[in-house]
């Protein structure tokens, strides 16, 4: 009975303990954390008095920030499913330069022309996504060729209409459309303005607009970030098809032989990495008023970089929502920063290569932590 009692009460030595430092070590989103702070800690001694972190400043690297977040969301949950998808940036390319052929050159209404674009692209990534299941190729090589074929259409197709390869009057054309105002408009602008008035936030003192606040509102682009990290993290932690997508990523042959419907689940991920590629372009678009065919350049690296970052492994299987957008919030403080704190802006792919090196190291570490190796 005593010998019961003590097997029961002690530890049992066969049950191999793991100490709290390791356990707080294979929390995906502990790279993160800790790169944020160390940024922004960097950034508030340096760069405080350089008007970083008034309202123009959070608000500028808010927006660059933002937009790594989108895409890293779509990269992160994919990557856990154990897939990559090089064709990200040609994706964002391609789906803003067909908004713009349908509404302008076509003359479509906006709305039209960004639901056609919506269902189109994500139909190419279900295409990316059938060949990497029904093949069996690695879909680093497929999503590559997809990457050319995607870039390409995007340089052909404006210079065979319009003759160039950038299509403005995206802004007039889209001047009171219900869904352009989706990715395009702003919120909050009352809050703002009394933001402004109360002398909270600053005003400008000169001009046109002097009396009115700095910063009017929060861009679509930011509410869109903050929506699909928020569903990405519910999605991942939440839901059966959370675990689903680890379960793809980890062993697929043994999620498969439990049930899991591998192939849906990776198909379904290319699909929203499809999407949050084509989120991004409509928002830069409606921003910027104009598609050009150089747009989206290099994005599905940086869009990797930052889940890297966020503590997800490259082997799939492991990995978090809430670690990539803290990856993308460091890309983008790091990018507008160095302008503050005066520091030659090319020292930014400097930073990407020792953060993205270190990252991979801290990950190989973890995983030898999960899995036991040596």
């Amino acid at each position: 009975m005593a010998e019961s009692a003590q097997s029961t009460t002690g530890d049992d030595e066969r049950i191999k303990q793991i100490s709290p430092l390791r356990q707080a070590l294979i929390r995906p989103e502990l790279g993160g954390m800790v790169g944020t702070v160390a940024v922004f800690t960097f950034f508030l001694l340096f760069a405080f008095d350089s008007g970083m972190f008034n309202s123009q400043g959070v608000l500028n690297w808010s927006i660059v920030s933002a937009q790594f977040m989108i895409i890293a969301v779509g990269a992160c949950l994919l990557m856990i499913a154990g897939e990559f998808d090089l064709s990200v940036g040609s994706m964002i390319g391609f789906a803003g330069m067909m908004i713009a052929i349908f509404s302008v050159t076509m003359s479509w209404p906006v709305w039209m022309a960004i639901i056609v674009t919506f269902v189109l692209c994500v139909s190419i990534g279900a295409l990316n996504g059938f060949i990497v299941v029904r093949t069996g190729l690695p879909s680093f090589i497929v999503t590559l060729a997809f990457l050319f074929i995607l870039r390409g259409f995007t340089i052909f197709l404006p210079q065979t209409i319009e003759r160039k390869t950038i299509i403005g009057g995206i802004k007039d054309t889209a001047e009171g459309d219900w869904l352009a105002s989706v990715f395009g408009g702003k919120i909050g602008q009352g809050f703002f303005t009394w933001l402004g008035d109360a002398g909270i936030i600053a005003t400008f003192e000169r001009g046109t607009r002097e009396g009115q606040p700095v910063v009017d509102g929060i861009p679509m682009l930011i509410i869109w970030a903050i929506g699909l990290i928020i569903f990405g993290h519910v999605l991942l932690t939440k839901t059966k098809f959370g675990n689903w997508i680890f379960a793809a990523g980890g062993d697929a042959e043994a999620a498969r032989n439990s049930g899991v419907p591998v192939n849906k689940v990776k198909i379904l991920m290319f699909m929203f990495t499809a999407f949050c590629a084509t989120v991004f372009a409509t928002c830069q678009v409606m921003e910027f008023g104009s598609a050009g065919a150089d747009r989206g350049l290099l994005k599905e690296f940086e869009a990797i970089i930052a889940v890297v970052i966020g503590g997800a492994l490259l082997t799939g299987g492991y990995g978090s929502v809430l670690g990539a957008a803290l990856g993308a919030l460091i890309f983008g403080v790091v990018q507008q920063g160095l302008f503050f704190a005066g520091v030659e802006s090319s020292l930014f792919r400097v930073f990407l290569g020792v953060i993205l090196l270190g990252a991979v190291i801290l990950n190989t570490y973890i995983r030898r932590i999960i899995t036991g190796e040596r």
